[in-house]
């Protein structure tokens, strides 16, 4: 069988007139070929169409005829097609001296000339040629076909690894997209732990420095009747208590700070914060009436943190404008989703505060680093580059995020994304502060501190409080007291001091005087080491005389 099919062996015989035909279609059956005879020319070309091997035509039967037809089905065959012709011519009517063979030489393309008479042999011969030929013209086009094939499949390969290269690009855009942002939160980690081991480096003992501070000029104030006198005192004691704001705001920024948090209306906070803003932004800016959200969810969040958060961003807000400005405090409830820069949080619902002015705005540069340690665009003296530092830092270590919208000449919004607590807010007055309940006569307390001043300072704030103390100036020291006193009612415990420190020697102090209550006293800890240490067991270095009476009155409570 053909490669072309059944009728790829058949062979066409147009000879209208006398016998040609039925001896040409003979001859071609005994040689094995299926011959039709066609009556017409008309007849040949839908022959043609249907499919066939070769063509055997007399000359005369295309002489004088219109072959425009035949010569438009043979210009249309497709490019491995090249139908052979066998043109039976009367004796001496070669191409050469028959100018109508030359024409249908032309006409017919792949054309041969069998003069008359000729042996049946030789038509055979013709015959087996055309078909032999044709068979090649059919494989080449089975060739040409699974070129095609193997091209399409070729196209459709390539097709297939374009589109995977292109989503393996999409991928590693992705991925160098995320390793960015990795990089980028991995750089600002490092910048926090840096501050965080500076910070924690220095502010156990400027708080001791502190501390001594403010006790011996909380004690001379007692005591102090001139004028000048007591305003220079007051001077120092704000002094200190600015210093000691500055190490809060380090250890908040470098999420080294214990923080005491519980659900907290932020409508609520606002709204009690109005005096105190007003009182600290002065006259230059307005202060415009808060946009506060109703049904605001509560938020979890340490209640004194978010009060220092929400004050610097109104003072940032308003060093940002000229005199004249404006400043909007606002409040909503907000359900983010995947985080597009390191400081926003990650998705979730969460209670947002936000500050907004109409000042100059940040440039890009300005709001890229906007929340590093220390970059300030004020001048020199101006600030500490701590403000924004200090909300990031609290916004992180309380599980949320911030942002900033601003703009040249737009202004600037800082949001603050906080947790949403499950449970309603807590009632403020359930601190409320509350006179130390009276106790009897010369209460011993014990008070355990490596370092002299602040040991001596802390002895002398309990004894105007009516205690009696002994002092101990470390763990093995303070173990020995406690088994010798039996009259030991509580202990004033430092957190960090060397060899023993505080939670080995509280373990100590417990299992041999389990009723004895322990206050903390901390210029340091780390917020994991206080873990399980409530807020009424800590007093924070510095600490003013009526702080230490309001939490050694808290742990007898407790006790």
């Amino acid at each position: 069988m053909s490669r072309g099919g059944d009728l790829s062996q058949r062979a066409l015989v147009l000879a209208p007139t006398g016998r040609d035909a039925a001896v040409a279609a003979a001859i071609l059956k005994e040689a094995g070929a299926t011959a039709l005879v066609c009556d017409s020319l008309e007849v040949l070309r839908e022959r043609l169409e249907e499919g066939a091997g070769l063509a055997v035509v007399v000359e005369e039967a295309l002489r004088d005829r219109d072959l425009t037809g035949l010569a438009a089905w043979i210009e249309a065959q497709p490019s491995w097609s090249d139908f052979p012709f066998v043109v039976l011519t009367r004796r001496g009517g070669s191409v050469e001296r028959n100018p109508a063979a030359r024409r249908l030489s032309v006409t017919l393309g792949n054309v041969s000339f069998l003069e008359r008479p000729f042996h049946p042999t030789t038509l055979v011969s013709a015959m087996q040629t055309a078909l032999r030929g044709r068979n090649r013209q059919y494989e080449a086009r089975e060739r040409i076909e699974e070129i095609r094939r193997a091209e399409a499949t070729l196209e459709r390969r390539v097709a297939e690894r374009t589109a995977e290269l292109e989503a393996a690009n999409r991928q590693l855009a992705s991925q160098i997209g995320e390793r960015e942002k990795m990089e980028s939160a991995l750089r600002q980690a490092q910048r926090l732990e840096a501050v965080g081991q500076l910070t924690s480096g220095v502010a156990h003992d400027f708080n001791n420095l502190l501390t001594v501070i403010l006790g011996n000029v909380e004690q001379m104030r007692k005591q102090a009747e001139d004028p000048v006198l007591i305003r220079r005192l007051a001077m120092m004691s704000e002094a200190s208590q600015r210093g000691a704001r500055l190490t809060a705001q380090m250890l908040a920024f470098s999420r080294r700070q214990k923080l005491e948090p519980r659900a907290v209306d932020l409508n609520d906070t606002v709204l009690s914060m109005r005096d105190l803003l007003h009182s600290t932004i002065g006259g230059s800016v307005r202060i415009a009436p808060p946009r506060l959200a109703d049904d605001l969810w509560p938020a979890m969040i340490d209640p004194t943190q978010i009060e220092l958060v929400i004050l610097n961003l109104a003072i940032n807000a308003r060093d940002a404008m000229e005199v004249g400005g404006s400043l909007t405090i606002g409040t909503a409830n907000v359900v983010l989703g995947q985080p597009e820069t390191a400081e926003a949080p990650p998705a979730g619902a969460y209670v947002m505060v936000s500050v907004s002015d109409t000042g100059s705005g940040m440039a890009e540069a300005v709001r890229a680093r906007a929340f590093e340690p220390f970059f300030t665009t004020k001048e020199v003296g101006k600030g500490s580059g701590l403000g924004l530092s200090q909300v990031y830092g609290l916004a992180k270590q309380s599980g949320g995020g911030v942002a900033i919208e601003t703009g040249l000449g737009q202004g600037t919004t800082i949001k603050v994304f906080l947790p949403r607590a499950s449970a309603p807010p807590t009632v403020q007055g359930a601190d409320a502060e509350a006179a130390p309940p009276a106790h009897e006569d010369h209460l011993v307390v014990l008070v355990v501190d490596d370092d002299d001043a602040v040991r001596e300072v802390t002895a002398g704030l309990l004894t105007d409080l009516g205690y009696d103390v002994v002092e101990a100036g470390s763990g093995g020291a303070a173990l020995d007291l406690i088994e010798r006193h039996d009259e030991i009612r509580a202990v004033v415990l430092d957190f960090a001091m060397p060899g023993m420190n505080g939670a080995d020697l509280a373990r100590e102090l417990r299992a041999r005087r389990p009723r004895v209550p322990i206050l903390f006293a901390t210029g340091y800890a780390d917020a994991e080491a206080l873990t399980g240490v409530g807020d009424h067991q800590i007093v924070h270095k510095p600490f003013v005389q009526a702080d230490l009476a309001r939490k050694l009155s808290r742990s007898f409570a407790a006790a």
